[in-house]
């Protein structure tokens, strides 16, 4: 059985040593911390709220805004160091270790934590996680579909530009309706300084996500690769790169889902992460 949660009832802030940084908090147990895509709007809270209730039920889940993104600390795009971030936001909040869950930009960064700083990772799961080097399949040098619709909705957050944005992230047409569109619109427009450093700082290059082959194979931590098999912003064949590099690590595709796996499957993706953190 699931509990009712909202954004202010689970709202908090901490104070690192370098950064504010804003958070949803839900359930007790081990620390589940969910990080969020890059998409304009994303917070830790638009990415997993529908996913809070039933992972609250097992863990103590801290849905992150990392900075630049949400009510945490405005950072100009090349100046970020979310890896850095992360590391002192578990430091903040006096965590040991934990499991890290992360979408797009996010799985990225679980990466390089588990890279990073090994000790306080326990587990790794990605939906959507991009992968440096070769691509046989993958966009050369240009940006993919998905991603040239995310840049264009950066300079335009109107709720036809986020419309557009999620009928690309989604497999199923049914969520780019209305009201997701106007939610990512309002929480975009929310804080005009995000929006503006990642525009005049995106053209320069990703910063810090990408992680290399030899660094990858040194994660010790279980790791889950999730990934849709009709993902139009980070092609599947990334996964399939990840799997095959990480030791410990297993990689479930979906069929009939795009970029948002915790949304379009949300039962199943909640019962993956429950099952894979609670017995491995």
């Amino acid at each position: 059985m699931t509990v009712t949660i909202t954004e202010e009832s689970t709202s908090r802030y901490v104070q690192t040593k370098k950064w504010r940084m804003h958070y949803n908090e839900i359930g007790e147990g081990p620390p589940l911390i969910l990080l969020h895509g890059s998409g304009p709007g994303a917070t830790g809270w638009s990415n997993f709220s529908q996913n809070m209730p039933a992972l609250g039920q097992h863990f103590r889940v801290l849905a992150v805004d990392m900075i630049g993104w949400g009510g945490s600390d405005p950072v100009p795009f090349d100046e970020r160091d979310n890896t850095e971030a992360l590391n002192l936001f578990v430091d903040a909040l006096g965590l040991e270790r934990a499991a890290f869950v992360g979408n797009s930009l996010g799985a990225m960064i679980s990466l390089r934590m588990a890279v990073h700083h090994p000790d306080k990772v326990s587990h790794v799961i990605t939906m959507g996680s991009g992968s440096g080097g070769i691509k046989y399949f993958a966009p050369g040098d240009g940006p993919s579909e998905g991603m040239k619709v995310l840049f264009a909705a950066y300079r335009d957050p109107s709720p036809e530009s986020m419309r557009r944005l999620v009928e690309v992230m989604t497999y199923d047409s049914k969520f780019a309706d209305g009201e997701l569109a106007e939610r990512r619109s309002e929480s975009a427009r929310k804080t005009q300084v995000h929006l503006d450093n990642f525009n005049a700082g995106a053209p320069r290059g990703p910063g810090d996500i990408f992680t290399s082959d030899e660094e990858l194979a040194s994660i010790a931590a279980p790791t889950l690769l999730i990934h849709g098999r009709d993902d139009r912003v980070v092609g599947l064949e990334h996964s399939l790169k990840l799997v095959s590099v990480i030791p410990n690590s297993r990689a479930v595709i979906l069929n009939r889902c795009g970029h948002w796996a915790q949304l379009e499957h949300a039962e199943e993706f909640n019962r993956l992460v429950t099952e894979f953190v609670s017995n491995n």
